[in-house]
């Protein structure tokens, strides 16, 4: 696959199966990224059923068809195929959330998982809806016979005069903000974040793992295919919605995740501050400023090789249930298992956005490009929640470096030990997130 992409010219376009998947190079790298994301889970799998036990060949078939229906979501070019894959990843995850169904947390998580995303697919499903019956109206100047397509929508919205346009009826821009809230709700962003702490703890580790990265990014791909798509006439109104939406998930993510010493909670909410950072990078990009597109890929990769990595040394500790590792469980990990604990500092780090690690790298060319776009507010709160979260980060990092005091020791939890093949795999991650942060020198 990668070599296919490297023959194709710039502009590549190729539209198939009657034009319901678009084919571009973002999707094949969209591709090649979800690919690459779910053979760490893979990976991520076969630690966590080694140390706690479990059925593994139904966990990697179910998570091969969520792959499939991800790679299939991001080239589409029609609604209905986007809402099928949709939820055919959301019948996947209900699966995979409640997987380890012995154990009262992953239930929880998987009911709660299965409420929301049926929520979240209601709105999807009626903002379709109601583009479907403004767009085929034919009272309507430019109504199409195929309003589902992509390119038939584009063409409707832009269709009518300065007094008459289609981007200004009121059941067009209801319909489009529910399709966007349907799709914030992959992402995590706010107000559709609620879910994220408790189903990240109760989920086994590598749905997690997931969920953090392959359904945000997914739902960052959607987001730039819909707005620099069928949804293109109507920039100027969801520019100032997007904006408090970036705002409101960069304030939420950071502060609520302040609270928390759950380390898969930690993880969730901080996750959702780097979703609020991803849509600074695309508000300068609807802003002009062309650039920051690469960048915000660099950023996913470079937030899914600090997560994995994060997640991969969790997988490790021994805790009586996968859901109650606490930031205090850390204690003493670099002396105890000087890799694991160097593993951990690194990846909390990139999180974190120290230098030299990419992670500092990604956040400062957003901010360099929230510069040039003039968003001045938003870059403010951004830093804001950059300093809120160093707290949060070193504080896990500060229990994996320094010693448990000796009163506690009895209470340690045992460390897995990391084969050869965990070894190397993690030493790929860590030498990924140095390389990367060379970013700038190598263009």
């Amino acid at each position: 696959m990668v070599y296919i992409i490297a023959g194709r010219p710039a502009g590549f376009q190729s539209l198939i199966f009657a034009e319901t998947v678009r084919q571009t190079l973002l999707s094949d790298f969209a591709r090649v990224f979800l690919l690459t994301a779910s053979i760490l889970v893979s990976h991520l799998a076969l630690v966590f059923f080694r140390v706690r036990g479990g059925v593994k060949v139904e966990f990697v078939h179910i998570q091969l068809v969520v792959t499939a229906a991800f790679m299939i979501l991001v080239q589409s070019h029609n609604f209905i195929l986007l809402f099928v894959a949709l939820e055919t990843v959301a019948i996947g995850f209900y699966i995979l959330v409640a997987f380890t169904r012995k154990n009262v947390a992953s239930l929880e998580a998987g009911i709660k998982y299965l409420v929301m995303g049926a929520f979240s697919s209601a709105l999807l499903l009626f903002g379709i809806v109601l583009l479907f019956g403004a767009a085929s109206n034919p009272m309507l100047v430019g109504a199409t016979g195929n309003p589902l397509d992509f390119s038939q929508l584009n063409a409707f919205l832009t269709a009518g005069d300065e007094l008459f346009s289609n981007a200004q009826n009121p059941l067009v821009l209801t319909g489009v903000v529910l399709v966007l809230a349907g799709i914030a709700f992959k992402m995590g962003a706010f107000p559709f974040q609620f879910w994220i702490p408790d189903v990240y703890q109760g989920a086994p580790s590598p749905v997690t793992a997931f969920l953090a990265v392959s359904s945000k990014a997914s739902g960052f791909f959607l987001f730039y295919i819909l707005l620099t798509g069928p949804f293109m006439a109507l920039q100027a109104f969801l520019y100032p919605i997007l904006a408090v939406v970036a705002i409101a998930t960069l304030l939420f993510g950071n502060t609520a995740a302040l609270a928390q010493s759950n380390v898969k909670r930690v993880m969730g909410l901080s996750g959702v501050a780097h979703a609020g950072i991803l849509l600074v990078g695309f508000l300068a990009a609807l802003r002009g400023v062309d650039w920051v597109l690469p960048v915000l890929f660099f950023y996913m990769i470079v937030y899914a090789v600090a997560s994995f990595t994060v997640f991969q040394v969790m997988g490790h500790m021994q805790s009586e249930s996968d859901e109650q590792l606490e930031i205090e469980d850390f204690n003493n990990l670099l002396e105890r298992n000087t890799f694991l604990g160097s593993s951990l500092v690194i990846g909390l780090g990139s999180l974190a956005g120290i230098p030299p690690l990419a992670g500092f790298v990604a956040k400062v060319l957003i901010f360099i490009a929230a510069v040039q776009a003039e968003l001045y507010v938003i870059l403010a709160v951004a830093l804001l929640g950059v300093v809120l979260s160093i707290y949060y980060y070193f504080g896990w990092m500060r229990a994996a470096v320094f010693k448990r005091p000796i009163f506690d020791q009895e209470t340690e939890i045992s460390i897995h030990a990391p084969s050869l093949g965990t070894k190397l795999f993690l030493a790929v991650l860590l030498a990924a997130t140095l390389v990367l942060g060379l970013y700038p020198a190598l263009w």
